[in-house]
């Protein structure tokens, strides 16, 4: 591609660049470009959400540019406060350790291991002498601190913030100065401390990184952001299954974006939304699990609401003895989407939009009553959508 068609595709779904003029002049010096991302494995699994900065770097890794993911186990013992309302509880190194052991094993699958730099800030943190550190933390005023929204509002509502949290920025900033970044990726949250390392660098006599924010991604629900607290997330980690019926229940309105921000693709707009809800599906399914399980996925999908054969489908399983007592079609249908889904339903929700619709079926009978007892056998089916169903054992 020439620079002018990079910048065309680098830039496709992102929330902000800065600049896009920088990017191009960037693109045209004929180098690669070190393009950092920086993560801190505070916990051990990963979902979609946290995809979407990966796969722009994969994007840079696919135009011959050297992805360099920074492991923050110095960072991460402390917890970013971007976004927080709350101090984060500290973690042991060793706690970090173990968690980017597996944070990045699910990072390659959609990075090509060979061609990606790994680089671990406590590197260079770890032989700092507090006079070095002391000299770092010139470089930025407390009234730059406090222009921070998160760091603002908890101060206005009383809240604590602890002076390690104001070294966030400062050491994510001199990442980049380590590094030589030309690029830095990060979510809208980064935006003040991915700044703060293009000052660190301009200081060092570096070329200034540019600012590429992506956009945060939403849950299942299409509304607030995904996240596992939310109960709207889809895990890389996640069975095959399990991710394509997830991906199934996107609605159309979100599937655009999903193209975009995780597959860094456009939709067809000619192709039926039907079928490109499940090429999107099948997808991003084959990308964590291989091609084969994600065909597998679709094929048992077609098997289960297509074809409408639930009885030959490999569906979740709950376990009998695992339901809760005297359990009515409005429990239960709760209990199998929370289980076997992760789906969070209000009981307003599930009575009008599932059960009184006629879309709640045990063996494909219609239970259309919400406080009607009921009691599954083993091998029983209960459909809960057109997208969700499970088998009791």
């Amino acid at each position: 591609m020439t620079p002018e068609q990079q910048l065309t595709q680098l830039t496709a779904g992102t929330a902000k660049v800065l600049s896009e003029k920088e990017l191009l002049e960037k693109l045209k010096l004929g180098r690669p470009l070190r393009i950092k991302l920086g993560v801190d494995p505070t916990a051990p699994d990963i979902h979609f959400g946290h995809t979407v900065a990966l796969e722009k770097l994969r994007q840079f890794q696919l135009l011959g540019h050297q992805a360099v993911l920074l492991i923050g186990d110095f960072t991460a013992t402390i917890g970013d406060p971007s976004g927080r309302s709350a101090t984060r509880p500290p973690l042991t190194r060793d706690e970090v350790l173990k968690n980017a052991a597996t944070y990045t094993e699910q990072a390659f699958k959609i990075l090509d291991r060979e061609k990606t730099e790994i680089v671990y800030n406590g590197d260079w943190f770890r032989k700092m002498s507090y006079e070095e550190i002391l000299r770092l933390n010139s470089r930025v005023t407390l009234q730059q601190m406090l222009q921070r929204e998160d760091f603002r509002n908890r101060i206005d509502a009383g809240q604590e913030v602890r002076l390690h949290e104001l070294q966030y920025p400062v050491m994510q900033g001199w990442d980049s100065v380590e590094i030589r970044a030309d690029v830095e990726l990060g979510g809208t949250d980064q935006l003040f401390n991915i700044l703060v390392g293009r000052d660190m660098q301009k200081d060092e006599g570096q070329p200034q990184q540019v600012v590429m924010v992506m956009p945060l991604l939403e849950g299942l629900d299409g509304v607030k952001k995904m996240s596992k607290s939310y109960g709207n997330y889809i895990g890389v980690s996640d069975p095959p299954q399990e991710m394509y019926g997830k991906l199934m229940s996107v609605s159309d309105e979100l599937m655009d974006r999903y193209y975009l921000l995780l597959l860094g693709e456009t939709r067809d707009p000619a192709t039926h939304p039907m079928e490109s809800k499940k090429s999107l599906s099948q997808s991003l399914t084959a990308r964590y699990h291989g091609q084969a399980e994600g065909d597998a996925a679709r094929a048992d999908w077609d098997t289960r609401f297509s074809k409408k054969d639930l009885t030959a489908a490999d569906l979740p399983e709950i376990a009998i003895a695992d339901l809760p007592l005297n359990t009515t079609v409005l429990s239960l249908s709760s209990f199998a989407f929370k289980t076997s889904f992760g789906l969070e339903k209000s009981n307003g929700e599930l009575r009008k939009q599932f059960i009184t619709s006629g879309s709640v079926q045990l063996n494909g009978e219609k239970q259309t009553d919400p406080t009607s007892l009921i009691t599954p056998s083993p091998g029983d089916t209960l459909k809960l959508s057109k997208k969700h169903a499970v088998r009791f054992v």
